[in-house]
């Protein structure tokens, strides 16, 4: 796996963030967010998800995702091992780590709450993956999670899955649906065949990453 870690100025311990890439796996944007959330005060790493590959045709990628989202297992493989390399980054603080999940990422951090991990935070976009009975309740930190309107990948029957999890469990959630918006509504078109269903979004885009910061800056604040 080829991540990418981003530190913030200074030699101090900081809070740190994970970040999962969606399913045709880790790009510039990505990376993007990670550089961004460093320049914020955090050391962040976007992890990997297919050895340094991104998938351009969505047929060959959803051949490598559908088994992993079958697997939270292997979801959680992933996230550990992520979680590892952030941990052994002098900088970061271990006791104040965040994770953020964009579509199979985001169910790669789920997986790392119900797995019982100290996170102070978790946000998902486009990423409402329901897991395995009673395993939501090690779930100890606020859940955001932002999905589009029109998302066909996330319907409202899976938005309503995914609330009643976490509800049951005691969970700290909350959820935001964005008008008018499909699945990846957060990512730029990129030179690759999408799927229908599929589209970018601007404005939402935006809103949801302030969303995700402002979830950050409640509980995961940054020293002066």
């Amino acid at each position: 796996m080829i991540g990418h870690l981003a530190l913030p100025a200074g030699v101090d311990r900081r809070p740190a963030v994970l970040i999962g890439p969606e399913g045709p796996g880790l790009n510039d944007f990505q990376r993007g967010r990670a550089d961004a959330l460093a320049e914020l005060g955090y050391v962040a790493l976007a992890f990997d998800l297919h050895g340094g590959r991104w998938f351009t045709d969505p047929e060959e990628m959803l051949a490598r995702c559908m088994p992993l989202l079958a697997d939270p297992d292997r979801l959680r493989d992933i996230g550990h091992a992520a979680l590892d390399v952030l941990l052994a980054e002098p900088r970061t603080d271990p006791d104040r780590i965040a994770a953020v999940g964009y579509g199979t990422g985001g169910a790669v951090v789920l997986e790392l709450g119900r797995d019982g991990v100290e996170l102070r935070a978790i946000a998902t976009v486009n990423a409402m993956t329901t897991g395995r009975p009673g395993e939501a309740a090690r779930i100890r930190c606020p859940v955001w999670a932002g999905v589009g309107s029109e998302d066909p990948i996330m319907p409202p029957a899976q938005r309503d899955a995914f609330a009643a999890e976490m509800q049951a469990a005691g969970v700290d959630w909350r959820l935001v649906v964005y008008g008018g918006a499909v699945h990846a509504f957060h990512h730029p078109t990129v030179d690759q065949t999408v799927l229908p269903g599929v589209g970018y979004h601007p404005r939402h885009a935006q809103r949801a990453w302030r969303d995700v910061v402002n979830l950050l800056a409640e509980c995961l604040p940054v020293a002066p």
